[in-house]
């Protein structure tokens, strides 16, 4: 979009906000599956031309069903971590052929999302000490919990 001549007289910071809220107006509309008139009516009321508003309009509808079958394949609940695998990696040496001797964890996650099922293992690599963060962090959050379900 940046890269685009037509756009290229126009600050890159303003180009990105009307990027993410033609983006943000379209989900929405996809989300509430709203009418054409209600579009335009919304559209009206941010003071665009009645030329805009048809050519949003009609590329909107054009593409209406393929946002709804993408909007459903997104689900409505986050990732549930079912299991945790990890396995300890030992860098001898980096791309200079000198000893380094960093130990790293790696570490996957096995989630599943009750809308559509199983997704992708999430992994990553981290230090002993972002690992350990990680792991206080974790305990934090248990005892949060522990404490909001005794009240």
């Amino acid at each position: 979009l940046l890269d685009d001549p037509d756009l290229k007289d126009i600050d890159p910071t303003i180009l990105k906000h009307c990027h993410a809220a033609a983006a943000t107006c379209i989900l929405e509309a996809g989300k509430q599956k709203a009418d054409i008139s209600a579009i335009s009516t919304c559209l009206e009321d941010c003071k665009l031309d009645k030329e805009r508003i048809e050519q949003f309009c009609t590329e909107y509808q054009k593409n209406k069903d393929a946002l709804e079958i993408l909007l459903g394949s997104i689900g409505r609940s986050p990732l549930h971590i079912t299991d945790v695998s990890w396995r300890l990696e030992y860098q001898i040496k980096n791309n200079q052929l000198h000893k380094t001797y960093q130990p790293s964890y790696l570490v996957t996650l096995n989630v599943e999302n009750s809308d559509s099922g199983s997704h992708p293992d999430v992994s990553f690599s981290c230090t002993m000490e972002q690992l350990q963060d990680l792991v206080g962090k974790l305990k934090d959050a248990a005892k949060s919990l522990e404490r909001a379900t005794q009240m």
